[in-house]
């Protein structure tokens, strides 16, 4: 079985989707990642704000830290070897190494809509 590990920039939480201004690449990767941990493949996530232990230990993440810098974030990893750098991986290439269709890495979109009244916040 393949593990796959994304090595992402600093953020403020595990997965960069949440605050006022969501980055919609955010939430792609990480309702990817979501759907193939449901599945029960093996792919993790690393914060470097949370986790900079595992971009020390890591040699290879940590070389391209040293020669590049943070700009270099995300680095991803399939088995130990470096397949991308400075970008996510699509949810092809994600299929591809877990043999599954892109169209399972697609998130639901909510069924009920949610309503929220902000002049009743106080």
């Amino acid at each position: 079985m393949k593990k796959v590990e994304i090595f992402d920039p600093a953020m403020c939480c595990s997965t960069g989707v949440c605050g006022p201004s969501v980055d919609p690449e955010l939430t792609r990767v990480a309702s990817a990642v979501f759907a193939l941990e449901k599945k029960g493949f093996d792919i993790t996530r690393y914060n470097l704000t949370s986790e900079p232990d595992k971009f020390v230990d890591q040699v290879e993440v940590n070389k391209i830290l040293m020669n590049k810098g943070p700009d270099a974030l995300p680095v991803v990893l399939v088995n130990g070897v470096v397949e991308k750098v400075g970008s996510y991986p699509t949810n092809e290439e994600l299929a591809k190494w877990f043999d599954v269709k892109a169209e399972e890495l697609i998130g639901e979109k909510p069924r009920t809509p949610i309503k929220l009244n902000i002049n009743n916040l106080k």
